[in-house]
């Protein structure tokens, strides 16, 4: 039976072999970080070692089954989860469960798990615009007719996600440019479309400055206008980013400070294998700033290596997007490669400080949730593109496989 599936798993090999080397990665580095979790909820670390392990059972039987089922048939469900993804969105807002301020979850029944909505967002919005992209070629320099079917989406799934989870919305924003550009939008509908996300950052920005007191090193009071929902905590990591280096015992910076420092210790080689020491006191360390934990026990080798991983996932996928016949295709491989890799980009930068903190994960490596599975999924349809790709050039078979139009 295993031969079997073996024969049957077709695609990149290099992104499977980068799949194994990811999961093997989260399972040392989620064992090791989850000490303190442990300790909290009276639980052995035992336990979230085969919690995790579970986890990355089923996300790899979700890539494995995903890669499966033709691309073209993403392609058809797209607008069908486009528009059930809204309705979460909105759902996720007035009912969902809040954490810190943010409603972000929805809990699922039975199962009793809880349930990221963007994550599900973010994947049926990059499914949609690869499908517009891919029909609008011919008009994609028209305003009416070939940019506006596209921003709109994104500015819909954007402005629901940005209430709970700006910084969210920010890299689905980012992504979606990086893909319009690439999909040949007009350069000046993309630079208007910039200058108007902007805008809310230069506000938010200014109010960060200008309520900060640099002799005290503390924060002022927001303006009441910019007091309603989160605002007034995404001015307060503005301001915990750019004054960190002060000597300032503020909590907002305890998280920041115990990063440097289990990076500080790591050095070059590391501590080794389940020494760190920062996972004691660094919050989070399982998710969000799990790859602080890396730099701690494994070193600046051991984070190089993981960057190295991931610009290596989006080479194959670029290399993809260049082999594959059509644009559906090939859009597809390339916008969900961007959002993994700049959600990886953006959690290295938080955990060494050049980014203000987000809480994003690291994908496939960061303990499972909603995210581990959704980042599988993401993969598994990359991994089709390939899989189809890979049939084309076959010479076992004259045509090259079969070419269904996905458009």
């Amino acid at each position: 039976m295993g031969g079997n599936l073996v024969s049957k798993t077709k695609g990149d090999r290099v992104i499977w072999g980068i799949v194994i080397i990811l999961t093997l990665v989260s399972l040392l580095v989620v064992y090791s970080s989850t000490g303190s979790l442990a300790y909290k909820y009276s639980r052995s670390t035992e336990s979230y070692l085969f919690k995790q392990f579970g986890f990355i059972i089923l996300g790899v039987l979700i890539i494995y089954f995903a890669h499966l089922v033709n691309y073209t048939i993403y392609s058809r469900v797209a607008s069908i989860l486009f528009v059930a993804s809204v309705f979460l969105l909105i759902y996720t807002y007035f009912f969902g469960v809040r954490l810190n301020e943010g409603t972000r979850w929805i809990k699922l029944p039975v199962i009793n798990m809880t349930f990221q909505t963007s994550d599900m967002a973010k994947l049926a919005l990059f499914m949609y615009m690869s499908r517009q992209l891919s029909r609008k070629q011919n008009v994609i320099k028209d305003f009416k007719k070939g940019f506006l079917p596209i921003i709109i989406p994104v500015g819909i799934i954007c402005l629901l996600i940005a209430p709970s989870n700006l910084s969210t919305a920010l890299l689905i924003g980012g992504t979606s440019i990086l893909i319009m550009f690439i999909g040949r939008v007009s350069t000046k509908h993309i630079l208007l479309t910039i200058g108007i996300m902007l805008i809310p950052v230069i506000i938010l920005f200014t109010v960060a400055v200008s309520t900060y007191d640099k002799k005290e090193h503390k924060a002022e009071a927001v303006p009441a206008i910019f007091s309603v929902g989160r605002v007034p905590t995404w001015i307060g990591r503005i301001q915990t980013f750019m004054y960190s280096n002060k000597e300032d015992v503020n909590e907002k910076l305890y998280q920041i400070n115990q990063a440097k420092i289990a990076i500080a210790k790591g050095s070059w080689l590391g501590l080794g294998p389940g020494n760190s020491q920062a996972r004691n006191f660094l919050p989070h360390s399982y998710s969000d700033f799990i790859f602080a934990i890396i730099l701690e026990e494994y070193g600046l080798l051991g984070g190089t290596f993981m960057v190295f991983i991931y610009l290596l996932f989006l080479y194959r996928c670029i290399r993809l997007y260049r082999k594959c016949p059509y644009a559906f295709g090939a859009f597809l491989a390339l916008a969900l490669s961007f959002m993994l890799v700049i959600q990886a980009i953006a959690n290295m930068g938080v955990n060494v400080n050049i980014f203000p903190n987000t809480g994003v994960t690291l994908p496939l490596v960061s303990m499972g949730g909603s995210s581990f599975l959704f980042t599988c999924l993401s993969i598994g349809i990359i991994l089709s593109v390939a899989r189809n790709v890979e049939q084309m050039e076959s010479p076992l078979s004259p045509e090259g496989g079969t070419r269904i139009q996905a458009d």
